[in-house]
């Protein structure tokens, strides 16, 4: 008998090699489905217990840290069975996640997260953590000064800035300010929030010296093993180009009048013209033109009412109001807040809101507990907003320097004026509106440019810095007039969707198909050149790179898929219809709700590149796995319509290849630069936040997709398609479920 010392250890384990790598196997994979499953559970307990419910028993409970490490440990095992050292990039990008884990456990283990307020001349020693314990820090700290940074003519805050003091055997002077902090011995302090005297600022306060090192090295290597893999020779990204693919590009991707008589308003050009003033709308200067067009989308739900543009629909409702208010033209969505204004279809007029009792919807404003309220704030909000303009106290076009503070504030003619503005201002505040109604009502339209001309003249005299430049005017102007894409995205997905059905049925090529192919590709670049110059203006408008709500990404991504259409067309045959599709769909979502989402200055703490390529990356990585999911549709198409397509079929299966390799590759780097920011701005690296959780959930879920050397299932083209398709469910959660049903910080993404 051969002595056990002479034999390798693990031959004395029952199972051969081949049988514990199927075991590991088994294990890893399986451990990472039951925490998807689990993550995506605790985001519907979070909504339904809140937040702190989901960290304590779920995210960073004991058990949930045991998982973690369970699946990482057999992966590695897994890894060295299937000796991925013979391709660096390989284990260098699976270990990666392996150091970022462990970051996580440092960080959760030995890092600390709390909150100071301080007053200015006040000295302190300690700070408070999540669970209201007191703790000290080695050191004292005082706030020298502080002030609020606001955008030009209004209130609204660009920036908040705090003079910190130290004190630490000696004295050292900081800022501290949003997207700037401010560090000592390993402590980070960030601005989180100021009192409202301005007098006193809160501090965040985070202290994790080692957690965040070894994170960001993790970080590091992703990101180097990420590139290495496209140049790996034997990874499978490359197999399938040498198989045909293609050489994937990845750039920046009325309603029929009725027979009523209509009420009367200002001639359009009139109307134009008196639209030209300034207006303070939504914490900015911008044309009225702007808020005609939003008070028009958000009473009507579109850019314009019946054969009037919205600035005849402002100047209706602002001139001609007793024949407007009895207008059907307010849109009220919910049965119950039908019934309790009396209407019989959508569309309601002012007067319904009112009866002999009074204001109709007050009594289920009241009741809280009335599952429906949100329909009834929504048509409480249109009243108020109609009020608001009758009134004239949304108008707020006339600015005026305040001698005490220099600050410019602009006001409306029915506000209460200070006391300290001259007498001819006052007269011209409170009474110019009043007699461009006198020359309305006289049918003088030349005189109401007239005045509205000297009303602008006026602005721009008072107005000093506040005032957008005369290019910033017509960018505005000319976007608003460009900016209607709901015409734009129903053809788009007419095209794509006829174009897929024919190129399902219809295999041959032909001269017809050929011509039309050219044909499509030269639209496809007047609409990239289209969304461009709507992107651009509306870049220069805001004075940021327009990534930072629902409707940019949208747009951001419709560009994308049209951009990408026309460039891979020539090589993958189904580019045309799924490049029209996306881009119709984006378009149409980007759409919904209000036709023109409101241009307001952006937040101090979304001001942070990383914010801008954070959303880029991702939102091109959506767009390729949106075309994986149509490849999967035309796949299963075609197998249900036809005969003999096995090799159609793994065709379409190796350009999906090709575009989920460089979509899961950039989701991951969107969600680690998106923690980078997220560390930058408030200290912390990852909150569980339900978008960043189902973001992970999203890149778990693809990743399967790309283990096809394990999972035997994803070799059938078939499953690979069908899986795909189901797989972009994750990405409609977490871009549109997230929004709309989880909330979350990430809500007005």
């Amino acid at each position: 008998m051969v002595p056990c010392g002479t034999k390798d250890f693990l031959s004395l384990y029952p199972f051969d090699t081949m049988r514990r790598e199927k075991l590991f196997k088994y294990l890893s994979f399986g451990l990472f489905a039951v925490i998807t499953a689990i993550l995506m559970v605790a985001t519907i307990m979070e909504k339904l217990y809140g937040t702190e419910y989901a960290l304590e028993n779920i995210y960073c409970a004991h058990w949930m840290i045991a998982l973690w490490t369970a699946a990482t440990l057999s992966a590695i095992v897994y890894i060295l069975q299937r000796k991925l050292h013979r391709q660096p990039a390989t284990l260098c990008l699976h270990l990666s996640f392996a150091v970022i884990l462990i970051g996580a456990l440092v960080t959760h283990t030995t890092g600390k997260q709390g909150q100071t307020h301080l007053r200015i001349g006040e000295l302190t020693n300690q700070y408070v953590l999540p669970d209201s314990t007191i703790e000290k820090l080695p050191f004292s700290i005082s706030l020298h000064g502080f002030e609020v940074t606001r955008y030009a003519g209004t209130q609204a805050p660009m920036d908040f800035i705090s003079t910190i003091v130290i004190y630490d055997n000696e004295r050292i002077e900081g800022t501290v300010s949003m997207n700037n902090i401010f560090k000592h011995r390993g402590y980070r302090f960030y601005q989180s929030g100021y009192d409202n005297d301005e007098k006193g600022t809160f501090l965040s306060i985070s202290y994790d010296p080692w957690g965040i090192g070894i994170t960001y090295a993790g970080y590091a290597m992703l990101l180097l093993s990420m590139m290495l893999f496209f140049v790996q020779p034997d990874s499978r990204f490359r197999a399938a180009l040498r198989k045909g693919g293609v050489a994937l590009l990845l750039i920046f991707a009325s309603a029929t009048a009725n027979a009523r008589e209509m009420p009367q308003t200002l001639p359009r050009d009139v109307a134009e013209k008196f639209c030209d003033i300034y207006v303070r709308y939504n914490d900015r200067i911008c044309p009225l033109q702007t808020l005609a067009i939003d008070f028009t989308a958000k009473v009507y739900g579109k850019r314009s009412y019946k054969e009037y543009t919205a600035e005849q629909v402002l100047c209706g409702w602002f001139f001609y109001y007793d024949e407007w208010k009895n207008e059907p033209m307010i849109k009220i969505k919910g049965t119950e807040v039908k019934e309790t204004l009396g209407i019989n279809g959508d569309y309601a007029a002012l007067t319904d809101f009112t009866n002999c009792d009074g204001y109709k919807l007050e009594t289920a404003l009241r009741e809280k507990d009335n599952r429906k309220v949100k329909d009834f704030a929504a048509a409480n909000e249109k009243f108020s907003i109609i009020s608001m303009l009758c009134t004239g106290t949304l108008l707020k076009i006339f600015p005026y320097t305040e001698k005490e503070t220099d600050g410019i504030t602009w006001y409306s003619f029915a506000e209460r004026l200070p006391l300290e503005i001259e007498p001819d201002r006052q007269l011209f505040i409170s009474k110019s509106m009043g007699l461009i109604a006198e020359k309305v009502a006289m049918c003088d339209y030349a005189s109401v440019e007239t005045i509205a001309a000297k009303i602008r003249q006026y602005q721009t005299k008072e107005g000093g810095n506040s005032i957008p430049g005369e290019v910033s005017f017509k960018a505005e102007k000319l976007y608003n007039s460009i900016n209607g894409n709901r015409p734009l995205a129903m053809a788009c997905l007419t095209i794509g969707i006829v174009l897929f059905f024919i190129m399902c049925v219809h295999t041959k090529e032909s001269k017809a198909k050929r011509v039309a192919a050219i044909i499509l590709k030269t639209v496809a670049w007047g609409i990239v050149a289209y969304l461009t110059l709507q992107i651009l203006l509306r870049w220069h408008i805001s004075g940021h790179v327009p990534l930072a709500n629902g409707h940019e990404t949208m747009m951001f991504m419709a560009w994308c898929s049209m951009s990408l259409t026309p460039l891979l067309a020539g090589r993958m045959r189904m580019m045309l219809p799924f490049g029209y599709i996306v881009c119709g769909f984006t378009l149409l979502v980007a759409t919904m709700g209000e036709a023109t989402p409101q241009i307001t200055p952006l937040m101090p703490v979304l001001q942070s590149p990383l914010l801008c390529i954070h959303v880029l990356v991702i939102m091109i990585s959506y767009t390729l796995l949106a075309v994986t999911m149509l490849n999967g549709i035309a796949a299963v198409a075609i197998k249900v319509t036809r005969k003999n397509t096995e090799e159609e079929i793994a065709e379409l299966q190796r350009t999906s290849i090709l575009m989920l390799y460089p979509a899961v590759f950039l989701l991951t780097a969107g969600i680690f630069i998106g923690a980078v920011w997220a560390n930058v701005s408030w200290g912390r690296y990852w909150g569980w936040d339900p978008k960043e959780v189902w973001a992970l959930i999203t890149m778990l879920v693809y990743s399967a997709a790309l283990h096809s050397g394990s999972i035997k299932a994803m070799r059938r083209p078939m499953f690979f398609h069908i899986y795909c398709i189901l797989a972009f469910l994750t990405v409609l959660i977490t871009y549109f479920g997230v929004n709309f049903i989880l909330g979350g910080m990430h809500s007005y993404a």
